[in-house]
């Protein structure tokens, strides 16, 4: 937009390097271009200001399929103008020389032609097209029709503009057609949701009974090992318990060889002592056969005297005494 500055009987224009102004005086061209700056008086001059920059027209506009359903298209048109001499011939992009701004509405103008072409293209291509086909290619569809139809529309080469670029952002029918359209997909979709499901928790009990299976199978083995455990220690208690036999019976039998060979040397022991003392007693008999009866008396005198216990005091009477001496003299 252009700035203008006042002054009493003058003014200044500037404008940017995206606007381009044309200056007329008395009906005559004066002076055009971008980024324009220049004095001029308000009463003589005739002033207008077109946009060359890029700029965008947001189109929303409806349609009738082939089967007599309404669709609504949305999309952005993208356009410049190429010549602003011929936009400013055709289009009132004249500015007050007081305060810069248009004075009638020339973007809404152009945002008016564009939508009115571009609706007239969409109209006659969306006409012969289906509901589901619109739907499915409609965007790419609109999108080539449309660029094309801009692009060689003699009504805006003649207005002085150029379309750059066009995007279909969607064509979406009415929400309860949408909602109807899209109830086959939800149901499809819930019913892969349903069979997921039931294939998750088919796959959760096969999983589930895998396990328990393995589970079992564990426990089978641990039993059977239990089993051999316990076989396997009886076994070693039968061989420990025959191995101590073995070794009580050959203890037993040791001892009882030591204890035999012990009393067969006793007993050899006994018969040698037996034969010797019965040799003594024999030798003894032989030599007291050959005594005297006084004689053998004393002996055996001294062998009682050596058997008895320990006397103190021994009193003879003469009593005792008298046989005695009488016994001893009658056999001298």
């Amino acid at each position: 937009m252009a700035h203008i500055t006042r002054y009493p009987s003058l003014r200044h224009l500037r404008s940017t390097a995206t606007s381009h102004v044309r200056l007329h005086r008395k009906g005559k061209l004066i002076r055009e271009g971008a980024g324009q700056a220049f004095w001029f008086r308000p009463l003589a001059a005739a002033l207008s200001e077109v946009p060359i920059d890029d700029r965008e027209v947001p189109l929303l506009f409806h349609a009738r399929s082939a089967d007599f359903q309404d669709v609504t298209v949305q999309a952005t048109v993208t356009y410049r103008v190429t010549d602003p001499g011929l936009a400013a011939s055709r289009i009132d992009f004249s500015i007050d020389t007081e305060s810069g701004l248009w004075t009638g509405t020339p973007l809404e103008q152009v945002a008016g032609l564009l939508t009115e072409s571009s609706q007239q293209h969409a109209l006659d291509l969306l006409a012969r097209m289906p509901l589901r086909t619109a739907l499915t290619e409609g965007v790419e569809a609109v999108r080539n029709r449309l660029a094309e139809g801009l692009r060689a529309d003699h009504r805006l080469t003649e207005t002085g503009l150029a379309v750059l670029d066009v995007r279909v952002v969607a064509v979406r029918p009415e929400p309860d057609v949408e909602k109807a359209l899209q109830t086959p997909a939800r149901e499809q979709m819930q019913q892969d949701a349903d069979r997921a499901t039931y294939e998750r928790r088919a796959l959760a009990v096969e999983r589930e009974r895998t396990i328990s299976e393995n589970e079992l199978q564990s426990k089978i083995e641990l039993a059977r090992r239990e089993q051999d455990l316990v076989a396997q220690r009886g076994a070693n208690a039968r061989r420990e318990a025959e191995e101590t036999a073995a070794a009580d019976r050959i203890e037993v039998e040791a001892q009882a060889s030591r204890e035999r060979q012990l009393a067969d040397v006793r007993a050899d022991a006994t018969r040698i002592i037996g034969e010797a003392e019965a040799a003594v007693e024999s030798a003894r008999v032989a030599a007291y056969r050959d005594l005297n009866g006084t004689t053998l008396l004393g002996l055996a005198v001294k062998d009682l005297a050596g058997h008895l216990p320990d006397i103190g005091t021994v009193i003879l009477t003469p009593d005792m005494l008298a046989p005695a001496l009488a016994r001893l003299a009658g056999e001298r």
